[in-house]
């Protein structure tokens, strides 16, 4: 995007309301983030956050800015469609995948975004799990994937999406949503519900765990499930518990379906990433890469 950088790190500051979770979905540190807003502040002669400790607000101003950011974002991403479309990038088949948590949760608004604005562009989109999905970029059945997990191949060429968390829930009002916090060796004495082998997803959770000293044949696993919705299904009914991108569970937080547990030391941070053949590229590739970034997390 060619807008004013400082303006895109105020937005992401201002519907995160944490710097440091800004800093993570943009990838560039806290401090530097502090710098933007400073910079920001000092240029329009307005405060924009009100600063209590280590929570945030939006001042008046800063709440303002929001709404005119809304518009300005929207209408550079409405500029760089109707320039790509004068370069006839409006036309042609894209073969796309995503793993399962950016398949259920990100891109089925994308996707539909992407259909109204480029009408003329046919696509296939598959669903399945990190694994899987590489080997159908590996074997050509795919042209452009995103994927959840940490997993690497040489073969494969990765770009950073966007930044996700990964949390622990349970069921509302059961009586391990009492608990607001726990110590890792609480953790071991939970039924857990988990993804199946081959997940992204779990293999950033197993890592995560890992640097808590925390081995996964120590976990108490009650069952492993192929989806985010089953796992929340199964939630809903039991007294276990479960890792999920906050991602998913958006809805069921805002109606208090669902509940957070944390974990004294864990943080679970993992980065959605553009997956693709080294050397295969093309230029429709490329505007489904760009309007991926360029709407995400715009309302």
């Amino acid at each position: 995007m060619i807008f004013d950088f400082r303006l895109k790190v105020f937005y992401t500051v201002a519907q995160r309301l944490s710097f440091t979770k800004a800093a993570n979905e943009l990838f560039i540190t806290q401090p530097a983030v502090t710098k933007h807003i400073k910079e920001l502040e000092q240029q329009l002669s307005v405060q924009l956050f009100k600063r209590n400790g280590n929570n945030i607000t939006l001042t008046t101003a800063g709440k303002i800015l929001v709404q005119y950011a809304d518009k300005i974002f929207q209408t550079y991403s409405a500029l760089e469609t109707e320039l790509a479309q004068l370069n006839n990038l409006e036309a042609g088949t894209l073969h796309i995948g995503a793993s399962t948590t950016v398949a259920q949760t990100i891109l089925p608004k994308i996707l539909a975004m992407f259909k109204k604005t480029y009408p003329e562009i046919t696509f296939n989109f598959i669903q399945a799990n990190t694994d899987q999905v590489s080997q159908m970029i590996l074997d050509e059945k795919l042209d452009i994937a995103i994927i959840e997990g940490s997993s690497h191949s040489p073969q494969l060429a990765y770009s950073p999406f966007a930044k996700d968390e990964i949390v622990l829930v349970t069921r509302a009002n059961n009586k391990l949503s009492k608990k607001a916090e726990i110590n890792p060796k609480q953790l071991l004495e939970i039924p857990l519900v988990l993804r199946e082998a081959g997940s992204g997803t779990l293999d950033v959770i197993y890592d995560a765990l890992a640097g808590i000293e925390i081995s996964p044949k120590d976990l108490n696993i009650e069952i492993q499930l192929e989806s985010s919705i089953a796992i929340k299904q199964y939630l809903l009914y039991s007294e276990t518990a479960t890792f999920l991108s906050i991602q998913s569970v958006v809805s069921e937080l805002k109606y208090n379906e669902l509940s957070i547990i944390d974990v004294k030391g864990l943080e679970i941070f993992r980065t959605f990433q553009f997956i693709q053949l080294h050397g295969k590229n093309s230029k429709l590739i490329e505007l489904f890469k760009r309007f991926c970034l360029a709407n995400y997390n715009l309302k």
